[in-house]
């Protein structure tokens, strides 16, 4: 292969705070920091929308306090449905500050619109395994009030310049990619990223005193999975190769109901409605959920649903199994809670009021993550994660419904509060050493190679590193997805850097690293299950 030349890039962008990712723990960081200093803030976006993120998607609530609750109440919960396996102080932090966080930023700052009673109270509502009614929804469309109020919010700050069309490459870090060789022996740390440039299709360099991770998960890597196409483990991969450290990566939640149509997953369909009553049957119309999990039934935690339905399926041969809400809620409050499903449905010809919905599991929320301690601090110095691409600890093997729009809230703000305790005394990085991008490709990829090898990444987690993993299983997945990184990487060194080549490259990488945690733990715990 020839010596790849310099890229004929423009000067680097310098910045005080890079924020990449605009859901609710990028905006939560952003605004809060914008609130309290006058720091230049850079927060990138892949699409045109800020509006798109995972927080866009999510349909049923946030946490907030019930009636009779308490922060040892939620902490209980939180950690009965982690399987014990939750960092306790992360838990103890979400239970106190949470609650006050939503009152205090989404209800009277940011004026969410959240549901009212006929008294005109906060509607409360319950989901799986929550020991009472503590879930604030805005119908069946949360996160996207919450985005479209913090977004409004971003636009009116100054300080905070939202970059739309910009995907992130690589972090840079002074030990990878500095022209002074001598950074090598310094801690590891991040500088900012290379930034690839939608409008002139060129890749360019962004220097920051502070970097922060807030891309979102990884479902995309999944066969079927409620997540929007972005989230293909992008953070997750490149906080991997600038060498920070992941854990939990084995505990992938599938959520248990995704509308199924023309052999795939296409929506998601709230557990508010079986906290509202629904339930889950099979094509002779027989209730299930009490063989497999008689105690909690159709509000079990997700993983037992998810795998109930699974089982069901294998048992019976079928290709999905039915939520019935018909039968216990008329079609005028159907219409009225739950809008956004009752008009998706229709759209396939399925009538909530009067059919049972077709369900499949599906590939929802990474419980694992980057590392990250109580501040949202990664192992590198001067690199933030906060929302799904971190791992805070406070869903251990399974996450509590509706606690991730929470935590996103909630470690948003704390990244935020020790960044402008350090920032100040931050310099930033010389932009001398810093070389521009090496461009060493300059073919157009192949559409077709680059949709079949998205595809065989999806087919391979899916069926080997899906919801029921065994050792011959994990091990199909290694070895296939091992040589499949090979191709995609010279793939990637031979043609030119674009959007869906970046997702593509960290998409494998984003599947070895889940696969891999999956084989080195043989105990099943919460959303990770082993059958042998």
């Amino acid at each position: 292969m020839d010596t790849p030349t310099l890229a004929q890039a423009g000067e680097p962008i310098e910045c005080d705070v890079l924020i990449i990712g605009s859901g609710i723990a990028g905006a939560t960081t952003a605004l809060h920091l914008a609130e309290n200093c006058d720091a230049r803030i850079l927060l990138l976006t892949k699409t045109e929308d800020p509006l798109e993120s995972n927080t866009y998607y999510a349909q049923g609530g946030i946490i907030y306090t019930g009636e009779e609750d308490s922060p040892e109440q939620l902490a209980e919960d939180l950690t009965r449905a982690g399987d014990g396996l939750n960092s306790r102080e992360a838990v103890s932090i979400l239970s106190h500050e949470g609650p006050r966080l939503v009152r205090e930023l989404l209800i009277e700052k940011y004026q969410v619109p959240f549901t009212l009673t006929a008294e005109s109270k906060l509607e409360r509502t319950r989901e799986a395994a929550h020991s009472t009614s503590r879930i604030l929804h805005v119908n069946d469309a949360t996160g996207r009030a919450i985005q479209q109020c913090l977004v409004e919010a971003l636009k009116q700050h100054p300080t905070i310049e939202i970059m739309t069309r910009y995907t992130a490459v690589d972090l840079l870090t002074p030990a990878h990619h500095s022209t002074n060789r001598l950074a090598i022996y310094e801690p590891l740390s991040c500088v900012g990223a290379y930034v690839y440039d939608d409008e002139t299709g060129q890749v360019v360099p962004i220097l920051a005193k502070v970097t922060v991770l807030a891309s979102g998960g990884l479902g995309q890597i999944f066969m079927h999975t409620t997540n929007p196409e972005g989230a293909t483990g992008d953070g997750l991969a490149m906080a991997y190769r600038a060498g920070a450290r992941i854990i939990n990566a084995e505990y992938v939640q599938f959520h248990p109901t995704t509308f199924y149509s023309r052999g795939r997953a296409h929506f998601l369909i709230s557990e508010a409605l079986r906290g509202e009553g629904a339930r889950l049957i099979n094509a002779q119309g027989e209730r299930f959920m009490a063989r497999y999990a008689p105690e909690w039934q159709e509000l079990a935690p997700r993983d037992v649903v998810a795998r109930s339905i699974h089982r069901e399926m294998l048992h019976s041969g079928a290709e999905h199994v039915y939520l019935d809400i018909a039968s216990v809620m008329s079609a005028e409050t159907i219409r009225d809670r739950f809008p956004t499903i009752y008009e998706s449905c229709l759209r396939f010809d399925i009538d909530p009021t009067t059919d049972p919905i077709p369900v499949v599991p599906a590939a929802h929320y990474f419980c694992g993550g980057v590392w990250v301690d109580e501040w949202g601090r990664t192992s590198l110095q001067r690199l933030y994660a906060v929302g799904e691409v971190s791992c805070t600890g406070v869903h251990g093997a399974n996450r509590l419904g509706s606690a991730s729009l929470l935590e996103g809230l909630v470690w948003g703000t704390r990244a935020a509060r020790d960044i402008l305790w350090q920032i100040g005394g931050l310099d930033g990085p010389d932009p001398r050493f810093i070389p521009p991008w090496q461009v060493t490709g300059t073919e157009m990829a192949d559409p077709a190679l680059v949709r079949h090898d998205m595809e065989t990444i999806q087919h391979s987690m899916w069926y080997y590193v899906g919801l029921v993993r065994s050792r011959r299983r994990l091990e199909r997945a290694l070895r296939d997805l091992n040589n499949l990184s090979q191709d995609i990487d010279a793939f990637y060194r031979t043609t030119r850097v674009e959007p869906q080549i970046i997702s593509l490259r960290n998409a494998v990488l984003a599947a070895l690293i889940v696969a891999r945690a999956a084989w080195e733990n043989r105990e099943s715990h919460g959303c990770h299950y082993r059958e042998d």
